[in-house]
């Protein structure tokens, strides 16, 4: 009987896997055929990544979800780690709970609610949609998932190391940047590293908040989608799928030799 269960669970897992996983391999695979039609392999070619290098509306695409993403995340960034501080370490001030849910909040509220609220609030104020707009929207919601980092890594924090730097005379300014921070930097790096990839992959916040001059790349993707799905479009998303790649292995690796030097200590 456990036998027969740990086969059932073994076929489970790779089906689930396959499920995942197989229609992003057969992206890759079809993002480097010689034919326009996707589902007729035609031979090897890169041509549709030539295609998409000379694609001036893919590339000013890309380059507006860049800028999107690095200003996003860093603000966010620095947001939500402050707002993990102030969660962490004042457990008591008025308003707490509030904050605390006006923090969370959009974690749990769905997309299209949050970016037709933006949507509403931009108009009231008579503020010009574009890389602004989409840019403000993407900090709003990409800044909680940075405070829940975070705070897991305070709420385990050996606050003595505090008090001892406050104790030998420094500012808590000073403790935060010298002591704190350095210790709950991996923390803060996951955080930034989050809220990038949750820019890069938005699509119905940024529908809501952009303007003309500002379209994104997962905008323009989808919106090419909807005329048929062509192998310059899968070239653009294996070229994600290697950034992101290549990302988590960096940070892997580098986690990893983090973890070694502080065995060696």
């Amino acid at each position: 009987m456990a036998g027969t269960w740990g086969r059932f669970n073994m076929v489970s897992l790779v089906l689930g896997f396959a499920f995942l996983y197989l229609p992003i391999v057969l992206l890759v695979i079809f993002s480097f055929n010689e034919s326009r039609l996707v589902t007729v392999w035609a031979g090897f070619s890169t041509r549709w990544y030539v295609a998409m290098l000379s694609n001036q509306g893919l590339m000013e695409a890309a380059w507006v979800t860049a800028r999107v993403a690095l200003i996003s995340a860093t603000v966010a960034t620095v947001l939500g780690t402050l707002a993990a501080v102030v969660l962490t370490r004042y457990t008591r001030f008025r308003g707490r709970l509030l904050f605390s849910g006006m923090v969370y909040a959009p974690i749990v509220m769905p997309e299209v609610i949050t970016g037709l609220s933006l949507l509403l609030l931009f108009v009231a104020v008579d503020f010009e949609r574009g890389f602004a707009t989409i840019t403000i929207a993407h900090i709003t919601f990409s800044m909680c998932f940075v405070a829940v980092v975070v705070q897991s890594r305070l709420l385990s924090f050996d606050r003595s190391l505090e008090e001892a730097a406050l104790d030998l005379g420094a500012t808590p300014v000073k403790a935060f940047f010298q002591v704190t921070l350095p210790v709950i930097l991996p923390a803060v790096i996951a955080g930034w590293m989050l809220a990038f990839t949750l820019s890069l992959d938005d699509l119905v916040i940024a529908s809501f908040t952009s303007g003309p001059g500002a379209t994104t790349l997962p905008m323009k993707i989808y919106s090419s989608v909807r005329l048929g799905v062509t192998p310059e479009i899968n070239a653009v998303c294996t070229v994600l799928i290697g950034m992101v790649t290549v990302g988590v292995i960096v940070a892997s690796l580098v986690n990893k030799r983090r973890m070694r030097i502080a065995a060696g200590r």
